[in-house]
C-alpha cells in the first residue's frame, strides 16, 4: 500500500514544502494539496517548490475541477511541471465544491468533467484533443505523462470514473462504503470494456494517531462536515432510501443546517457540529498505531492502492512521524 499526504496551502508556503519534506523522508509517496483559489494559495505554484525540494515524492491536487482553469491551461501546468521534474505528477479532479461555490458558481456537470478528463489527460501527454470545438495539441511536450484519478460518491459519478480514469479517490475510509464504492467502480470499468484491475483505488481521509479519541473527534470533526456537501447533493437528487446511495452513507446528514466554507477543511468547524462520533470514527483513522494498521490492513484487503492521510489538525508532524515509524512499514511489509 502507498501513502499519500493532503494538506491545505495555507500561508505560509514554506511550510506546506516542509511538510512534504517530512512525509517523504517518512516513506510517504504522493503529496497532495485542496485545490480552491479563494481559500488557500495557489498550489501549482506550489507545487514546482515541493518537486524541486523532494526527490521522488508524486504532487497532485486533491482536487482540482474543469472550471476554475481552462483545460489546455491545466494540461499545460501539468505538462510543465512533468517536463522540469520527471513525470511525477498526477492530476485528482472532480466536480469542484468550495472552488465552484465560494466563487457563486454551481459544481460542474458530469458530463462537462468527464469531457475534460480526456482532454487534459490528451493535451497533458502530447496527444491532440478538441476544446471549445478547436484541435490543439501542446507542440513541446515530449513524453509526458499524467495519471488522472477522478474523485466521486454517487452512482453516476462511480460509473464515470470506471469509464474514464486512471484511478478512483474516494474521500472517507468506511470499510463497507469502501466496497460498495470500488465495487461500483470496477463494474463500471469492466462494463466500458477496460481492465477494473488496472484502476488505482486511493482512500483519502484524516487520520490522527493517539490514545485521547475525543480530542482526536474533535480535531477529525470537520470532515464529516465537508463529506456532508456532497452527500447532501446526492441526497437532493436522489431522495432519502432511494436504494441508489448506501443509507450509511445519507443517515448523517438529516440534523445538517447549511454549510460556511469559510471554515472549510478546519478543525474546530462550526458547520459540522451536526456530525456524530460514529461517524468520525467509520470515516476517519484515530486511536494508537495498532488501530490504523488494523483499519488499514481491512481497506487494503478491499483493494485500496493508497491510503492519503488528511492532516489538517494540531498533530501534523506527529502524525507524519507516527506513520513513517510505525504504520507504514507494517503495511509495506
Amino acid at each position: 500500500m502507498d501513502f499519500g499526504l493532503v494538506l491545505q496551502t495555507d500561508p505560509p508556503a514554506s511550510r506546506v514544502v516542509s511538510l512534504m519534506k517530512r512525509a517523504e523522508r517518512n516513506g510517504f509517496r504522493y503529496g497532495w494539496t485542496f485545490d480552491s483559489a479563494v481559500l488557500w494559495q495557489e498550489p501549482f505554484v506550489i507545487y514546482s517548490q515541493i518537486l524541486a525540494n523532494t526527490q521522488k515524492l508524486h504532487i497532485g491536487p486533491m482536487v482540482t475541477n474543469p472550471g476554475t482553469r481552462t483545460w489546455e491551461v491545466t494540461a499545460s501546468t501539468f505538462a510543465t511541471l512533468n517536463d522540469m521534474y520527471g513525470n511525477r505528477t498526477v492530476c485528482g479532479i472532480g466536480r469542484g465544491d468550495s472552488a465552484m461555490r465560494v466563487a457563486g458558481r454551481k459544481p460542474n456537470t458530469l458530463a462537462r468533467l468527464g469531457e475534460a478528463i480526456d482532454v487534459i489527460r490528451d493535451l497533458a501527454e502530447g496527444r491532440e484533443a478538441e476544446v471549445d470545438g478547436n484541435a490543439l495539441r501542446i507542440p513541446w511536450v515530449r513524453g509526458g505523462k499524467l495519471p488522472v484519478w477522478m474523485a466521486a460518491y454517487g452512482p453516476k459519478a462511480l460509473a464515470l470514473a470506471g469509464e474514464k480514469a486512471d484511478g478512483f479517490i474516494l474521500q472517507l475510509a468506511d470499510p463497507y462504503l469502501t466496497e460498495w464504492m470500488v465495487g461500483s467502480v470496477r463494474q463500471a470499468a469492466e462494463r466500458a470494456g477496460r481492465d477494473p484491475d488496472a484502476l488505482t483505488i486511493c482512500v483519502a481521509a484524516p487520520a490522527y494517531v493517539g490514545e485521547d479519541l475525543a480530542h482526536a473527534r474533535d480535531q477529525c470533526r470537520w470532515f464529516g462536515g465537508m463529506v456532508g456537501n456532497h452527500v447532501a447533493d446526492l441526497v437532493g437528487r436522489y431522495g432519502e432510501h432511494s436504494g441508489m446511495v448506501p443509507d450509511a452513507l445519507t443517515e448523517y446528514i438529516k440534523a445538517r443546517e447549511g454549510y460556511d466554507y469559510s471554515h472549510h477543511g478546519r478543525a474546530g468547524n462550526p458547520s459540522a457540529d451536526f456530525v456524530p462520533d460514529e461517524i468520525v470514527d467509520r470515516f476517519c483513522l484515530l486511536g494508537p498505531p495498532e488501530a490504523h494498521i488494523e483499519k488499514l490492513r481491512t481497506l487494503r484487503d478491499l483493494g485500496v492502492d493508497q491510503f492519503a492521510v488528511y492532516d489538517m489538525h494540531d498533530a501534523q508532524e506527529a502524525t507524519i512521524d507516527a506513520y513513517g515509524q510505525h504504520v507504514i512499514p507494517a503495511l509495506r511489509a
